[in-house]
């Protein structure tokens, strides 16, 4: 079964969970699996369990209380998100074996570029390991399954203003530094990196048949 990657570009975000929410309650056995490439508006983000305290002053930034795990995160423009929107029964995979999959996948593209990165048992997503900014977080994860099902994804920071996560406590995390892709490597474009986490993904899936697509089509 082939494998559609659809591009949305820059989108608000509540339009797009949405969707997502819609796609997977309509989606059966033989529905495609996809996914998601965008850039947000910028966006806090809180998850089912997500605590008030963690929003330290949003602003004039929206919150938007969704439906992944985790706590508060930040989204918007020169941020890459990635959401999966896989059958994950029919993949035989479980919930600990696609944040794996996920994680390696970023730190498989940071070491093509040099960067040493971990992930952490304790908290979802991806740190830096060496240099001044050794611990800093550079991107993160949530996911939620339903009907046997993910949706959400994660988030990669990769030339976006690292601003507004100053107005939060990280994913829960009090006073944990983040980190962008653009202060590690400044030849980057966010165009190269999409491109290269998306092939590694996909070659980490399993997949050989890939169908693009532009927006909702």
């Amino acid at each position: 079964m082939p494998l559609k990657i659809r591009l949305l570009g820059q989108q608000p975000y509540l339009p797009v969970w949405q969707s997502m929410q819609d796609f997977t309650a309509n989606r059966d056995e033989t529905t495609t699996d996809e996914l998601w490439v965008v850039q947000h508006d910028s966006v806090f983000t809180q998850g089912q369990a997500g605590k008030a305290e963690h929003l330290l002053n949003p602003g004039d930034i929206p919150v938007v209380k969704v439906d992944r795990g985790g706590q508060v995160t930040w989204h918007g423009p020169g941020q890459l998100v990635i959401y999966l929107l896989l059958d994950v029964r029919r993949i035989n995979y479980g919930v600990r074996h696609l944040v794996n999959l996920i994680e390696e996948s970023l730190i498989e593209y940071l070491a093509s570029l040099g960067v040493a990165a971990e992930a952490r048992p304790d908290a979802p997503g991806v740190y830096l390991q060496e240099g001044s900014l050794a611990g800093a977080k550079i991107a993160a994860l949530g996911l939620k399954i339903r009907r046997g099902c993910s949706f959400h994804g994660l988030s990669f920071n990769i030339n976006c203003d690292l601003s507004p996560f100053q107005r939060i406590n990280p994913c829960g995390y009090a006073g944990m530094p983040v980190a962008r892709l653009i202060d590690l490597v400044p030849k980057v474009t966010f165009q190269q990196a999409q491109d290269a986490l998306l092939a590694i993904l996909i070659r980490r899936l399993g997949h050989t048949q890939i169908i693009y697509l532009n927006g909702q089509e």
